[in-house]
């Protein structure tokens, strides 16, 4: 097991700029959800997720985040991190079925990620050991699915269960109040039987006190997030889930978390 490492954010900034130039390299958008999602992945990976858990990344558009948490670990490479989104990589655009020990599940943007978190942790719990940590977009809540999944780890009272939802208000049509409104999501989800949390997603203590937390539920923390955090000019906008860096927006996104 990689030895424990507490998140500073001295390392969060290096991974935002590996981020970056990642996804720059490769000609590559999604920088928004992934720069959202980043701070609570390190905070997951590098002092809570151990031999026996797993991490479930289901908002797949943030693959980048998840293969640099990796790279910080030292489980991917630099020359693995120049793969990305290549032809023939095992770091694909979503999450890979195979090839990479700390990824369990391929996953996407059709919010099926919760219930194959929710199995894992009956699963777990039945083996006497383990705990899975599932981040989700705030998107897919409007998916049937994650709802079914909701109710099964409820019923279960699947307390080895951590949801960890990045809660960016955007999403591929537009705002999440825009498109399917159920704002806000903590109060939908308060009435089944879980713990729910509100924390701001980027305050690293904030991650790491509510995942310290002991629950005999499930606990479903949103974390209030922002869009492209780090970099101005992708903060807060749409397009940030879309559209690849130009070569001037890499330099200015580069000098900007530099001087961070």
């Amino acid at each position: 097991m990689t030895p424990r490492l507490t998140v500073t954010s001295s390392l969060v900034r290096k991974a935002r700029l590996r981020l970056v130039r990642m996804h720059y390299e490769s000609g590559v958008g999604h920088l928004g959800g992934n720069l959202s999602s980043l701070d609570a992945l390190l905070v997951a990976f590098h002092e809570f997720v151990g031999d026996d858990d797993c991490l479930i990344l289901s908002k797949g558009h943030s693959a980048g985040a998840l293969y640099v948490a990796l790279w910080t670990l030292g489980r991917l490479s630099d020359d693995d991190l120049k793969l990305f989104h290549r032809d023939n990589t095992l770091l694909a655009g979503h999450p890979p079925a195979t090839g990479i020990a700390d990824i369990p599940f391929a996953t996407g943007s059709l919010g099926h990620g919760l219930s194959l978190a929710a199995g894992s942790a009956l699963g777990l719990r039945m083996k006497g050991a383990g705990r899975v940590i599932c981040i989700t977009s705030d998107g897919e809540w409007q998916e049937g699915s994650t709802w079914e999944a909701l109710i099964f780890a409820a019923h279960h009272r699947l307390s080895n269960l951590t949801v960890l939802v990045d809660h960016n208000e955007l999403q591929g049509f537009g705002g999440t109040a825009d498109v399917a409104s159920m704002s806000p999501l903590w109060q939908k989800i308060q009435g089944f039987n879980v713990v729910v949390d509100v924390i701001d997603g980027h305050d690293l203590d904030a991650i790491r006190n509510v995942l310290t937390q002991p629950s005999d539920q499930p606990r479903i923390v949103a974390m209030r997030t922002v869009k492209g955090k780090g970099v101005s000019f992708l903060e807060h906008r749409m397009d940030s889930h879309y559209l690849p860096l130009s070569e001037e927006q890499f330099r200015a996104a580069t000098a900007e978390l530099e001087r961070a």
